[in-house]
């Protein structure tokens, strides 16, 4: 593989994990601080001290109150909230991106390997238009994904003990084959 292709790679892959590394964001670490992160009229999904899990709009927020219109209203102190989620939408711009890549340079690629030399004129303008049709199909899929619910606060635990995760994932390589372990506390 030559070396601009490497580079191609590398640089769509730290592209890629930049984006991932952006979306990640804590959750505030008091409910004083909600108002930092949501406003009046943001859809949140409440969850409360006996687990029950209520959808609405935030009519007001204070440091120690927030107020949601769910079925009428509803007000819950800082003591009675144990989550807040909210769902946020997801960039069109990867899925645009991924239907060019999928359309535009698959195409264009295969455009290359198979015609002669002296019509790879050809091959721009079908990566273009092919690159646009994937697009606009990337885009479109996209839409239809809802974003994920994020966590924008958790009620610290009780007496002040501290919660920890543990994340297993498959690790796969052509060299490794195992399984890769996180733990956060």
């Amino acid at each position: 593989m030559g070396s601009w292709k490497v580079a191609l790679a590398l640089a769509i892959i730290s592209l890629l994990l930049a984006f991932a590394l952006a979306a990640a964001q804590e959750p505030v670490r008091s409910f004083d601080q909600l108002d930092t992160r949501l406003k009046p009229g943001d859809t949140v999904w409440v969850t409360d001290a006996q687990g029950r899990e209520i959808k609405g709009k935030i009519t007001s927020l204070a440091a120690e109150v927030l107020a949601l219109k769910a079925d009428g209203s509803r007000t819950f102190s800082a003591a009675d909230v144990r989550l807040v989620e909210e769902r946020r939408g997801d960039s069109l711009l990867n899925g645009g991106l991924i239907g060019f890549g999928i359309g535009g340079v698959g195409f264009g690629l295969t455009c290359l390997a198979t015609i002669d030399d002296q019509d790879r004129g050809w091959c721009a303008l079908v990566t273009v238009v092919y690159g646009g049709i994937g697009a606009a199909a990337g885009v479109a899929v996209d839409a239809l994904i809802p974003g994920k619910k994020i966590v924008v606060y958790r009620a610290p635990a009780p007496g002040g003990a501290r919660t920890s995760r543990l994340s297993v994932s498959p690790l796969v390589t052509p060299r490794t084959k195992g399984v890769a372990l996180s733990f956060a506390f």
